[in-house]
């Protein structure tokens, strides 16, 4: 089932979540929307507090080059996930669903040791780099009320929020 993205500036994206503590079925129902929610929104990551839901989930398939066309190739489902080890720096014009028509340079840890729960419910470890490691910070962030905006200058995160308020008001009228 498609669920419901959630745009800036709602509230409830700045809620921190909470950790899962069963892998039951509803939580697998709600990973499997939120896996063909991303998809259908052209995302390679999706947390849970962009789709209205205050539990640490997230989701990502971020591919290994430009070509997309093996959807589910890299598919990963990190529950209560959290970056154990982090090291050097990497710049990247970041976007994200829940603010759409955005894209930033975000400064972000370029190697990551990260631990979570498979859907099975098996703790995981795992480094990441390059895009995958920017990608799973961006999502985490999501999981702490955290969006990649309020990673920029108080100047740049201003002329943002401006942005968005304009286009709002704009997309307002024009219902």
């Amino acid at each position: 089932m498609l669920l419901n993205i959630l745009k800036y500036p709602d509230p409830f994206l700045k809620r921190q979540t909470v950790r899962v503590s069963a892998i039951d079925d509803g939580i697998k129902a709600l990973v499997g929307d939120m896996i063909e929610t991303m998809y259908h929104a052209k995302g390679i990551g999706l947390a849970a507090t962009q789709v209205g839901v205050d539990k640490r989930i997230a989701v990502l398939d971020v591919p290994d080059d430009e070509d997309r066309r093996e959807r589910g190739k890299n598919l990963v489902v990190l529950i209560n996930g959290e970056i154990v080890h982090s090291e050097g720096t990497i710049v990247y014009e970041e976007g994200c669903l829940s603010v759409p028509g955005i894209t930033a340079d975000v400064t972000r840890a370029a190697h990551l040791r990260v631990r979570a729960l498979n859907l099975e419910g098996k703790e995981v470890e795992f480094d990441a780099e390059g895009l995958f490691a920017i990608a799973i910070q961006h999502e985490l962030d999501h999981l702490d009320g955290m969006l990649f905006i309020d990673r920029l200058s108080r100047l740049k995160r201003e002329m943002i929020k401006r942005k968005l308020k304009k286009a709002l008001a704009a997309e307002d009228r024009a219902l």
